[in-house]
């Protein structure tokens, strides 16, 4: 094995593995992430077992499309999930490979119709307008709440078909599967929280499967009635494929989005040059503007993966059973690609972030969909008569798994 230099009395694979870690400031971290890129092979992480970290722009990008090397499987978040947890919630799309990966993956994609992705773009522009509507009239003070996460959340809905009256228990549920996700905690908040977590999902998908019964029977115009009628080589999804699926969906694709939004809006507080520039003209800089706010707050933090074949990479052999993880928040401020990695340039050109994932089978399904509802969402943000700016520093999880924010204070620029 061959050790990472030494930097300033630092070893930094031992520093990512200490619990405090992820508490400190983002400035710090990054450092420590720099200071890994700088080090002339992959570098060992003594957390658990153990893992290498992939840190560089490239490295992740080439672990990402050779999943017959890096597999997803038996998991990719930390821990892996156990194994009784996944014979009772079935295996989310995103811990598959292979055959399964892509069958499960082509449903879904079948599923999402041209007609009903108009309907969901349609849907999220009525949505932004009618979350700022509601925001104008009753002047809240906490974004996150009253904003980021109610636009992922009712589109989300939307599409899905999920009937008024279980939203709000739905809201609940994806906090509780959420809220401790890569979160260091004592130990006996560890021996309770799993359980409230597991429960949550639970409810989710025991009513999820209930509505894709009764969409079997009596189909709408949504997705759950596109899924569990899906013919793809005879194939639709089960109960338990259609309950994991939601459940990603859910957490993944509320938190992630409304954690983007969240960061995007501080980033455009502390950058009044980058906000002036984009309102001078919107639409000409709004999709340079969210893709540089989905880079530089990364969302998605890291990913694991399982070596099944031996494959030399960054001047060292992985070998098959090893573990290692994918650091999107160190590949997206990585010098050889993004110049002035730490800079916030609405106008970055070209800018590969790896925000959604380094190519490959299991690149973001809802890419697309995420920054639909961030431009809408931004468009109506700052082109009403009444600004917004953020107030202070964003409450951060400290979460070595995503880059999630719990609250924010804001305020209104104008009366």
């Amino acid at each position: 094995m061959t050790l990472p230099a030494q930097r300033h009395g630092t070893d930094p694979g031992r520093e990512l593995a200490e619990p405090g870690f992820w508490q400190q400031p983002p400035a710090h971290r990054l450092a420590a992430f720099a200071r890994l890129r700088a080090a002339e092979e992959p570098v060992f992480v003594p957390e658990g077992a153990g893992h290498w970290a992939l840190v560089r722009h490239a490295h992740v990008q080439e672990a990402s499309r050779l999943p017959k090397v890096f597999a997803s499987a038996p998991g990719v978040t930390t821990p892996e999930p156990a194994r009784w947890v996944r014979a009772l919630f079935g295996d989310s799309m995103v811990n598959l490979d292979g055959p399964d990966h892509a069958q499960l993956r082509k449903i879904v994609q079948r599923a999402f119709t041209p007609r009903l992705l108009a309907a969901a773009e349609a849907d999220i522009h009525a949505v932004a307008a009618r979350i700022v509507d509601d925001v104008l009239v009753d002047r809240p003070d906490e974004f996150v709440s009253a904003v980021a996460s109610r636009l992922p959340l009712e589109v989300i809905c939307n599409m899905m078909g999920i009937p008024e009256h279980f939203r709000a228990e739905i809201a609940d549920r994806v906090n509780h599967a959420s809220e401790n996700i890569g979160v260091e905690r004592g130990l006996a908040s560890r021996l309770r929280m799993p359980g409230r977590g597991l429960r949550a999902l639970a409810r989710m998908q025991r009513m999820v499967a209930g509505i894709g019964r009764e969409r079997r029977k009596n189909p709408t115009d949504d997705l759950i009635s596109a899924l569990v009628r899906a013919n793809v080589d005879g194939q639709a999804l089960g109960a338990r494929q259609l309950g994991a699926f939601f459940s990603l969906l859910m957490v993944a694709g509320v938190e992630t989005t409304r954690n983007a939004i969240t960061h995007g809006l501080t980033l455009l507080t502390d950058h009044p040059d980058q906000r002036d520039l984009l309102l001078s003209d919107f639409e000409a800089y709004a999709d340079g503007a969210v893709d540089e706010m989905i880079r530089h707050s990364t969302p998605i933090i890291q990913f694991r993966r399982t070596v099944v074949a031996e494959h030399t990479m960054g001047g060292r052999v992985f070998r098959p059973g090893e573990k290692v993880v994918l650091y999107y928040a160190s590949a997206n401020r990585d010098e050889a690609v993004f110049p002035d990695p730490d800079a916030f340039v609405i106008t970055r050109s070209p800018n590969p972030h790896l925000g959604f994932g380094g190519g490959g089978p299991h690149f973001c399904l809802g890419a697309h969909l995420a920054r639909v509802e961030m431009k809408a969402l931004f468009r109506e943000l700052l082109t009403r008569p009444v600004g917004l700016r953020a107030v202070g520093l964003p409450d951060l999880a400290g979460s070595n798994f995503d880059n999630r924010v719990r609250s924010l204070r804001f305020a209104f620029e104008r009366p």
